[in-house]
């Protein structure tokens, strides 16, 4: 059932628990969300980027997420446009039948961000769609949103209570130390908790962990010995999302997980048999692996039985 992502993360956040946003760039992802979500009576969100939108087509990306939706009626969904990068952007995903979009207005001051944020939730709002929208900012790449290190900044609890009173957006993503993509932390992982659990006593709304991905020991070993490499990355430990959702994250977005099992096990059929041009033989493991991943990860968030 595709509904408005308030309908998904209201309840999460009135019930304390997280629900995984997790990205899809064609059919065998979008369908092992939705074959995890069945697995675990979860609600899901199920997330297009831009490059995904561009790659896919803005109409094959809703019809995919419509005709299983209707294959699996019992399964709250929300259709969300990760990272929008402008007004307009955000309005043709609303007028393609995204229920929830987010404009990614983080990389501007604040008042730029904030005036930008007010006229997509202005438009939005009356479609009956739901928006998010950043604040600080997060190391690393997504898609074509790059920030480098010293451009990176945690979010300012007093002006995320500001921006959500002024922009009435309905839910945030604050940077807690975090960053997109495999290649995280030089060190040990440290997420700002404290700063989290402030933010969240002052705004009471939905928030999003970006920069999510886990890297899980069993995924990072079948992609290195199917030949991958992952230059020693570090994901954000499962403690660590668990915390976070205590301290009031609902929305937690995963994207890299799921292409490094895609891939592990796509690599590993083309090893174990050189002659394998079956397409099936291929892409029927990976998804089978990603099920696997995703239905771990709802365990893991407190979104299994949910429904």
């Amino acid at each position: 059932m595709l509904v408005c992502g308030n309908t998904i993360l209201e309840k999460a956040n009135k019930e304390n628990y997280g629900v995984g946003a997790f990205n899809f760039v064609n059919y065998e992802m979008l369908s092992a969300i939705f074959e995890a979500a069945n697995l675990k009576n979860s609600p899901i969100i199920v997330q297009a980027s831009e490059g995904a939108i561009k790659y896919l087509g803005i109409d094959m990306a809703v019809g995919m997420v419509k005709i299983l939706s209707k294959a699996y009626p019992h399964i709250p969904v929300a259709l969300h446009l990760d990272h929008g990068t402008s007004f307009e952007s955000c309005v043709k995903a609303i007028r393609a039948g995204f229920t929830s979009v987010m404009i990614d207005a983080s990389h501007h001051c604040f008042e730029e961000n904030l005036k930008e944020t007010k006229r997509v939730v202005e438009v939005a709002h009356i479609a009956g769609v739901s928006v998010e929208a950043e604040l600080g900012r997060l190391m690393g790449i997504e898609d074509n949103i790059s920030v480098d290190a010293k451009d990176a900044c945690l979010v300012n609890p007093d002006e995320a209570e500001e921006f959500v009173k002024e922009s009435k957006v309905d839910f945030l993503a604050p940077a807690i130390g975090t960053s997109h993509g495999a290649f995280k932390f030089k060190g040990e992982p440290k997420l700002d908790f404290d700063r989290l659990i402030e933010v969240k006593r002052r705004t009471k709304i939905p928030l999003v962990l970006h920069g999510a991905s886990a890297i899980p020991q069993n995924v990072s070993e079948a992609f290195l010995a199917s030949g991958g490499d992952l230059k020693g990355s570090k994901g954000v430990p499962f403690a660590f999302l668990q915390e976070a959702v205590k301290g009031g994250i609902n929305k937690i977005n995963t994207d890299t997980d799921l292409r490094i099992a895609f891939m592990s096990e796509v690599r590993r059929v083309a090893n174990e048999d050189k002659t394998q041009f079956d397409l099936r033989k291929f892409f029927a493991p990976a998804k089978a692996f990603m099920v696997q991943v995703i239905a771990e990860r709802m365990d893991i968030l407190g979104s299994s039985n949910k429904i």
